[in-house]
């Protein structure tokens, strides 16, 4: 199986091949994302290529940035930019991992607090669940569930 990133290229060629210009036009940013994040990584001093699972941060990020961008354009009532976010949002979601249900993201997250290997706060227990999910569940949900399960003692 193709990685992520040769996926992207692929799927880039195709997208030019057959005239689809949204894609195109995405699939090149986050190429472009890619790149910089290789950039970034390069003047740290680790001349290594991107792993797949910074592939994939680079790709929640961005997904992250265009749901942000829908509701902001939602409540400037701009219905024509709120459509081409959801658009983009579709092309970039094909390809991350599905999201993981609420059930499993609580589940998880109570592993995580009766395992004992944390400490039963809020920090603690985020941080290792957003380790163990990453790139599979939004922060803002896991922050909520790992509030119900702490209660009030958590914040």
């Amino acid at each position: 199986m193709p990685s992520l990133h040769a996926r992207l290229q692929d799927d880039l060629k195709s997208a030019l091949k057959a005239g689809e210009k949204t894609k195109t036009d995405v699939l090149r940013f986050l190429l472009a994302q890619i790149h910089n994040r290789e950039i970034e990584k390069r003047s740290q001093g680790k001349d290594l290529p991107l792993t797949e699972e910074e592939v994939l941060e680079v790709l929640s990020k961005e997904a992250k940035k265009r749901k942000e961008a829908i509701g902001l354009f939602k409540k400037g009532n701009r219905r024509d930019l709120v459509q081409k976010e959801e658009t983009e949002i579709v092309i970039v979601s094909n390809y991350l991992p599905e999201e993981l249900p609420r059930e499993t993201i609580e589940k998880e997250v109570e592993e995580i607090i009766a395992s004992g290997q944390v400490q039963k706060d809020f920090g603690s227990v985020m941080k290792e669940a957003m380790k163990k999910m990453k790139g599979r569940v939004e922060s803002r949900m896991v922050s909520e569930i790992i509030k119900e399960k702490l209660g009030s003692s958590g914040e």
